[in-house]
């Protein structure tokens, strides 16, 4: 018997993701026999029109590569998600879709429960669509910030140690080391990392990253996305919820 209550996951080479089993436990929790949580592996942004003709869906989940490219499918979007530029949940409402970014809050939360006094400045490496969402949270809190990406100024193969001693909060936002790409690392000083230093990962799987490994050696403090995906998910749940209301 077909749901009558979708929800799912729009991204790219997603198989590994962790939030259908993590919605399914919630639906079985709460005795939601009528809702079903769905991976939708896109290889094209275009093809999301497919799935929003399904109208049993209510609420989706969007991730890698498509968190800023969605924008233009949407008709509203959240306070935050307009400053932010990018969008990790969608909520329809009677036909309507509105854009939301708890990406936003489920970092604040990580950050909160683990930054100490000295962490004063970031650098941020990455900046697609988490970037985004981190670089709000950091404003928020004025926490200073530098973004390193392959085509930024201070990019992956100019940052030095010196940089990286000079701010003791080191935030990784790329998919660089994602299974099944376990091996994988970006380029960095890992050498320059003191005990001073938080590292936060925003990969969840592998739980250890080849950039936590390293930085860990280095006896950084490090942390990786489990915490900030369930807290994310967590706010996109109390979202729908409250639109079915």
């Amino acid at each position: 018997m077909e749901s009558k209550h979708k929800l799912g996951l729009i991204g790219k080479n997603i198989s590994y993701s962790f939030s259908k089993n993590y919605f399914e436990q919630k639906f079985k929790k709460k005795n939601l026999t009528e809702y079903s949580y769905e991976i939708f592996d896109i290889q094209e942004i275009e093809e999301i029109e497919r799935i929003f003709s399904d109208t049993n869906i209510f609420g989706l989940n969007v991730t890698i590569p498509y968190k800023e490219k969605v924008i233009q499918y949407l008709d509203e979007l959240s306070d935050e998600a307009e400053k932010i530029g990018a969008v990790n949940c969608i909520a329809i409402v009677d036909g309507k879709r509105k854009g939301y970014n708890t990406d936003a809050f489920g970092f604040e939360k990580t950050l909160a429960a683990h930054q100490k006094s000295h962490h004063q400045s970031a650098l941020i490496l990455g900046d697609g669509g988490a970037a985004k969402a981190v670089q709000y949270v950091l404003n928020k809190r004025q926490i200073p910030f530098k973004t390193i990406s392959r085509k930024s100024e201070l990019n992956f193969d100019n940052i030095d140690a010196h940089i990286v001693s000079e701010h003791t909060l080191i935030i990784h936002c790329t998919p660089v080391g994602t299974f099944p790409n376990v091996e994988d690392c970006v380029r960095f000083p890992f050498e320059a990392l003191t005990k001073q230093h938080l590292v936060i990962d925003l990969i969840y799987n592998p739980e250890c990253t080849q950039f936590l490994i390293k930085a860990a050696e280095n006896g950084a403090k490090t942390v990786n996305g489990l915490y900030m995906l369930e807290q994310q998910a967590e706010k996109a749940w109390e979202i729908w919820s409250f639109q079915k209301k």
